[in-house]
Formats: structure tokens, C-alpha cells, sequence
């Protein structure tokens, strides 16, 4: 399983040093900054406020902006484009004049590993040590 961590820290040493060790503890491997970053897609994402929007057509209007996909949720329409055309697709939207709720980023696992409960319970043990690190960002994985 791949994990990918985002960190923001005063003291990159002692942030590598707790990553790694939460790794050791779970028989994981910390490998270098970046070593996994290609197994996930880096996207940005924004979310709109949905005012009976036809999606074909607000699909069609953001599609030379970048916009990849466009779903539907109950609270809103999300808007998924390349990381690379996230101020291209903001300016356009607000220059149509959408509501923007939230906007970020997300990264997509390319491929899916399948593990056993045994190894889920331990994985998931791993990524909470991880998302409890005051220096932790954001934490990906491709694990289901």
C-alpha cells in the first residue's frame, strides 16, 4: 500500500524522524520525498452552489478551462480539473458568477490495493498515528 503524506514543519528533521518512526512501529517503509507521488493523480476540486445548473452545459462552458469532471452532491456541484488549471478554472468560474462553497486539492490514487482485515486493521492504525501529527497536512493512500 501506498502512502503519501503532506507535511508542514519548522523542523524537517524531527517531522522526518516521527514519520519514519510511526512507520517502523507498523512494519511500514519510509521511502524519499516523492517516491510515491506518481502513483497518485494531483488534482484541484471545487465545490459550487448548485441553482438547477444543467451539468452537460457548465461542463461544456469549463472544459477549455481544464474541468474534467463535473458531479452532482446534495449539498452542491463539485468540479474536478488538473492541478496545473486550478486558477484558470477559479477565474472562470467567477467570472460566470458561481457560488464557490470550497475549493483545494485532492490527489487519486491511480491504482487500488486490496488487502486482508489483518492488514487493514494495521494500516489504519499507521494512518491514524499519521493524521494525529501536528506536522501532517494531508495523508493519502491507495487502500480499499
Amino acid at each position: 500500500v501506498a502512502v503519501l503524506v503532506e507535511t508542514a514543519t519548522d523542523n524537517n528533521t524531527r517531522t522526518v524522524a516521527n514519520i519514519r518512526s510511526y512507520f517502523n512501529k507498523h512494519n511500514g517503509n519510509l521511502g524519499t520525498s516523492g517516491s510515491v507521488a506518481f502513483m497518485f493523480e494531483h488534482n484541484c476540486n471545487f465545490k459550487i452552489k448548485d441553482n438547477n445548473i444543467d451539468l452537460e452545459t457548465l461542463e461544456l462552458d469549463l472544459i477549455d478551462f481544464g474541468v474534467e469532471e463535473v458531479f452532482k452532491e446534495q449539498d452542491g456541484i463539485l468540479i474536478y480539473g488538473s492541478f496545473d488549471s486550478f486558477g484558470e478554472i477559479q477565474k472562470a468560474l467567477e467570472s460566470m458568477d458561481k457560488e464557490i462553497i470550497s475549493s483545494g486539492f485532492d490527489r487519486i490514487p491511480k491504482n487500488l490495493k486490496k488487502v486482508n482485515e489483518e492488514e487493514k486493521i494495521e494500516i489504519d492504525k499507521l494512518l491514524e498515528k499519521i493524521e494525529n501529527d501536528d506536522d501532517v497536512q494531508n495523508v493519502y493512500h491507495n487502500m480499499y
